[in-house]
């Protein structure tokens, strides 16, 4: 069944106007007259759930079941809603693909920050855009969040809490912004995308073998650090940051380019960063040891980390990251994905996607 005819059978919602609300979601390029905005704004308006009900533990697909009713309930008469089980890895993207190119108006992710990850990807094909590839668009898909996982940290950075009916009420209000994505590019030339923080090496690492402990819960994060410190090396890198000249970094425990600020459970990485400014904060961690980590794991939490003097912040639109003496063992993932080793150039594309906030 496609998209549509899936959501002509759902109940429907309601829709709040004003100015930068959904009903405003057109693209850039369309022009219309007073007569065909208000034909628009009464349209009923279509919007795709993306669901990841083994996330959290399966605790995202119960809590989803719970706050279906109570979403049909609140949102009234004016939308479509469709909802979109996934079923395992990358699915997400193929359902958010299909979904623009059928022309809905928002697409959601409901879970954490893999779920969101993985529909941040659903944007784009081929290195663009999937609404602009399709000619016949009259409008822009825009972006939706319900944070349920384990982590959801993009949401932090928001303030937004793991509160269903909180991010209901932000969709029913309407309201968007642009978003800034990463997109990273190695070997391959095959992009990838990202809307929150991507790291390298330590923390990468820890990430990947944090994804082995989530029946933990947020504790996945603390054991996945402390393993991920076992036959540790801290390693000099090269960078190239904004097309300028190759830096030496030597003896980078950890490397992270933050689109927005927190990454590991709760951990304010890059408490600078803000997703609508049009640049990174890199912050680059230098010789740290085990001990330094549980001695300043605080301030890894609350963001004040940046007063140390082995950790250094600046900002940048590209970064390009490489070994000094290559080993292909510098581990790297984005929103909490593992995405394989350096050499990785990462850039920012400013105001890419429209979020309701």
């Amino acid at each position: 069944m496609s998209i549509a005819a899936a959501a002509s059978m759902a109940k429907p919602w309601t829709s709040i106007l004003a100015s930068h609300q959904l009903p405003d979601l057109s693209s850039p390029s369309s022009t219309s007259s007073s007569a065909s905005v208000s034909a628009a704004a009464s349209r009923r308006r279509d919007l795709v759930f993306v669901v990841n009900p083994g996330g959290a533990n399966g605790r995202t697909g119960k809590e989803w079941k719970k706050l279906l009713p109570y979403l049909r309930f609140r949102l009234g008469n004016d939308y479509n809603v469709c909802e979109s089980l996934t079923s395992g890895p990358s699915h997400a993207i193929h359902i958010t693909r299909e979904a623009i190119r059928e022309g809905v108006d928002a697409v959601v992710a409901v879970g954490g920050d893999g779920t969101l990850h993985e529909v941040v990807n659903g944007f784009f094909w081929n290195g663009e855009l999937v609404s602009k590839q399709n000619e016949k668009a009259t409008r822009t898909t825009a972006l939706g969040l319900i944070p349920l996982g384990t982590g959801s940290d993009f949401a932090r950075t928001f303030g937004w809490k793991n509160d269903p009916q909180e991010a209901i009420e932000r969709i029913a209000k309407g309201m968007w912004s642009w978003m800034d994505i990463g997109v990273i590019a190695g070997d391959s030339g095959e992009a990838h995308y990202f809307i929150n923080v991507a790291d390298i090496h330590l923390s990468a690492k820890a990430g990947f073998y944090a994804a082995r402990y989530k029946r933990f819960g947020k504790l996945c994060y603390v054991i996945g650090t402390l393993q991920a410190f076992m036959g540790h090396c801290n390693q000099d890198l090269r960078i190239k940051v904004d097309d300028g000249e190759w830096e030496i970094c030597p003896q980078v425990t950890a490397l992270s380019i933050g689109n927005a600020k927190y990454f590991g459970g709760g951990m304010k990485i890059c408490p600078n960063a803000e997703p609508s400014s049009g640049n990174f904060e890199v912050v680059i961690l230098q010789n740290f040891k085990w001990y330094d980590f549980i001695l300043n794991l605080l301030k890894l939490y609350n963001g004040t980390h940046l007063s140390l003097k082995n950790t250094i912040s600046r900002r940048a639109t590209s970064i390009l990251v490489e070994e000094l003496e290559a080993s292909g063992g510098i581990y790297v993932q984005s929103d909490g994905e593992f995405l394989g080793f350096l050499p990785r150039k990462f850039c920012i594309l400013p105001g890419a996607i429209q979020m309701l906030i």
